[in-house]
């Protein structure tokens, strides 16, 4: 589904107003010239340490925050290194570090973000073996698989809250730090608007630092695409509670597509306040996006054998057009009533169009050559969340107690145009053929789904001998209301409401003070939807299901480097129409096992490493043979590994070589046919010097991804994009 403003979808009053105040703010912050604006705070001064102190136990939990994190707070502090924080937040859980939490986690500090050059959130997180992009840069937008099983961008958090992201892809410039949890979340965030299970990733924004900031970034991006960043932070009053950062980034020009050219902007602003008692902020963004030629994915339907991936520089479909557009806005306040009760609350709305040139391909064969059509598929979705709750802190016979109640809500409208013209053109993946000339009109999104996800939550965190052992336990009590509608008529076609209850149980033993064993099971739910009306029981409604993770595994902190051993086992019911009866419903499920291994940190002076590796056992389980599927589960690779490393050249002061190698191995593509994707590797370079002029900060950063130009499949569900070609990427960052 894709986003923008057209001119048949009528703006709401946060849209008007979010762009009304994005607009004067950054005209009063001195940003002439950028049509949209935002961005964030890029470390000039060097977060990387040589050594990383390790906490002695305290006989306090962990330090609890639902909303961002104090700017004194070292629990969200960078770790040796730099690239990743200490900790994070995990959702109703609150922010702990990561070897007090029960979970696998990976928290990406901004100077990581800004010194690979991401562009998007999967630049970032496919840093985790265990996480991977299924689309990649240039495509419609963003879209993960975390442990074997698909993450929507729709199920992406902003500062906790869900559906306030783009469901294509966030400004990167946005981000203070990301933060990505391995396995079910719906405890610890509740379900997302589209239910994915894998995992849970949450961007927390930019906050004003105690240091003023005020920073201009140059931007250059191979084909031809030029831009810049501004970034504007400060803090007042005598204390400095409160905090304003304004972010505005735009560029233009050619990608590394055939004929491409893509202009994005955005623009965002960041209130806070930090007080005694009181935290309080409010976000809000407006982003653009206008491309012409994306790279387009395709299915390969029927087809006994995989052609191998045509050049990255090509497009599938000459002459598709994509127009994005999201405005969001949101606010979080947390009171201590007292050092026992605090009570917290968040609400925020999201708005996002597209309108797309939508091809569609039909009889793709084993040499890649297939017919085309050409349509349109222009949608919006209109999101409101709500998230409030307290904690409690207490003893009860000498174990300390965090609780913590609460309530979420999220209510989200989605609509669509779709229209295909009858016009064919023969094509293929290797000469692919501009798309014919569409002959239906456009048309206005109309309404087709109305969802509504409500849930109470109940969370204690007990804490014994000094903090030694951590035992945490809770549900969340969801319900899922679902109403589809007709777009053409407007009629409501189905309605259901249906309720589950998702479990919690999490512990984390410490030996010694560095040293931590974990285990936890968590379940994730996801929308049972209704059957499809080509099938023998059309529209009746599934309750929602679970897929229960049982996970356990030991963090180590040797002060310079964090090791992580863990070993996973996730399954989640498969719902097919099987081929005998037509009758859809469940059938088995996948189990998908696996074994992780990561380590990150400064092995040695001058020397930082990012490393990881996956191993998955992944299988279809109790499926009949009427379901037409093997028992190979589909779009899991056998296994995954990263490595990232970077250097300080002794001999020249500020100058830092890196490189990262990210390696798949080879999938199972269909399970009915069996035919596989290939493995792949690619390899990544770059350079940073940090220096001054004219007394200023200044930093120059240079990558390549991609750098032997590699050609690979990427897929997501049934279909395939290609790889992005090789890419330079250059910056030149000054501080005023």
């Amino acid at each position: 589904m894709d986003m923008q403003p057209s001119k048949m979808i009528k703006r709401t009053p946060v849209s008007r107003a979010v762009q009304r105040l994005l607009i004067g703010t950054l005209a009063a912050a001195a940003l002439p010239g950028l049509a949209y604006a935002q961005a964030g705070k890029v470390s000039t001064g060097s977060a990387r340490g040589t050594s990383a102190d390790v906490q002695a136990d305290t006989d306090a939990l962990p330090a609890v925050s639902v909303g961002a994190s104090s700017l004194q707070d070292t629990t969200t502090a960078p770790y040796a290194g730099g690239q990743v924080a200490r900790g994070g937040s995990i959702g109703i859980l609150g922010t702990a570090k990561v070897i007090d939490q029960p979970f696998s986690t990976t928290n990406y500090t901004e100077e990581f973000i800004q010194d690979t050059q991401a562009r998007t959130l999967g630049d970032v997180v496919i840093n985790n073996a265990s996480v991977r992009t299924e689309q990649s840069s240039g495509g419609f937008g963003d879209a993960f698989q975390i442990r074997g099983f698909d993450v929507s961008s729709s199920d992406v958090a902003l500062n906790g809250l869900y559906g306030m992201v783009s469901a294509a892809r966030m400004p990167v410039n946005l981000f203070e730090r990301i933060e990505v949890l391995q396995g079910p979340g719906s405890l610890m965030y509740g379900m997302g608007p589209s239910g994915s299970i894998g995992g849970a990733i949450n961007i927390v924004t930019k906050r004003a630092d105690d240091v003023p900031l005020t920073r201009l970034t140059a931007l250059y991006q191979s084909k031809g695409q030029f831009g810049a960043e501004v970034d504007v932070g400060r803090r007042f009053g005598d204390q400095g509670q409160w905090g304003i950062r304004v972010n505005g980034m735009y560029k233009d020009g050619q990608t590394g597509i055939a004929h491409g050219n893509q202009s994005q902007g955005d623009g965002s602003i960041a209130l806070d306040y930090r007080g005694q008692k009181l935290r309080w902020s409010f976000d809000a963004y407006n982003s653009s996006d206008n491309t012409d030629e994306f790279r387009s994915q395709i299915g390969f339907g029927a087809a006994t054998a995989l052609p191998s991936a045509p050049s990255a520089y090509s497009n599938l479909y000459p002459g598709t057009k994509l127009k994005l557009r999201d405005t969001a806005a949101m606010t979080r306040l947390e009171y201590d009533f007292n050092e026992y009760v605090t009570v917290y609350g968040a609400a925020g709305e999201h708005y996002g169009t597209s309108k797309q040139n939508f091809p569609y391909t039909s009889g793709v064969d084993n040499a890649g050559n297939f017919d085309v059509y050409n349509g349109y598929y222009d949608a919006y979705n209109r999101t409101r969340s709500a998230d409030v709750g307290a904690r409690f802190h207490f003893d009860t016979f000498g174990v300390k107690h965090t609780l913590v109640a609460g309530v979420t809500s999220l209510n989200q409208e989605q609509g669509y145009f779709y229209a295909l013209s009858d016009t064919t053109a023969a094509s293929s993946i290797y000469n692919p053929s501009p798309l014919p000339a569409v002959s239906v009109a456009r048309g206005d999104a109309q309404r087709n789904s109305h969802l509504r996800l409500f849930s109470e939550q109940l969370v204690d965190t007990l804490s014994f001998w000094n903090g030694r052992l951590l035992v945490t336990g809770g549900f969340r009590h969801q319900t899922i209301g679902s109403d589809n509608y007709d777009p053409t008529s407007g009629d409501r076609t189905s309605s259901y409401s249906k309720s589950a209850i998702s479990p919690l149980a999490g512990i984390v033993f410490k030996p010694v003070s560095n040293v931590s064993v974990y285990g936890n099971f968590t379940s994730g739910l996801t929308d049972g939807g209704s059957a499809p009306s080509y099938a023998a029981n059309p529209n009746q409604a599934f309750a929602p299901y679970k897929s229960n993770q049982y996970e356990a595994g030991v963090k180590a902190d040797w002060g310079r480097v964090m090791t992580t051993v863990s070993v996973f086992q996730i399954a989640q019911p498969n719902y097919v129409t099987n081929a005998v009866t037509n009758i859809y419903g469940q059938e088995g499920q996948k189990r998908v096992r696996g074994l992780e291994l990561a380590a990150y940190g400064n092995v040695i002076d001058r020397v930082r490493v990012m490393a990881s590796a996956t191993f998955y056992d992944a299988k279809l389980r109790d499926v009949s043979d009427g379901s037409a599927y093997g028992d190979h589960a589909t779009n899991v690779p056998s296994y995954a590994f990263n490595l990232g490393a970077e250097y300080d050249l002794p001999w020249a002061t500020g100058l830092s070589l890196n490189g990262r190698i990210i390696h798949n191995g080879s999938q199972y593509y269909d399970g009915a046919a069996e035919f596989r994707i290939p493995s792949w590797t690619r390899y990544d370079i770059g350079a940073r010097y940090r220096t001054r002029i004219f007394d200023k900060n200044v930093v120059f950063r240079a990558n390549v991804e991609n750098l032997f130009g590699s050609r690979y499949w990427l897929q997501q569900g049934t279909y395939l994009t290609t790889a992005a070609p090789r890419t330079v990427f250059l910056s030149a960052q000054f501080d005023f």
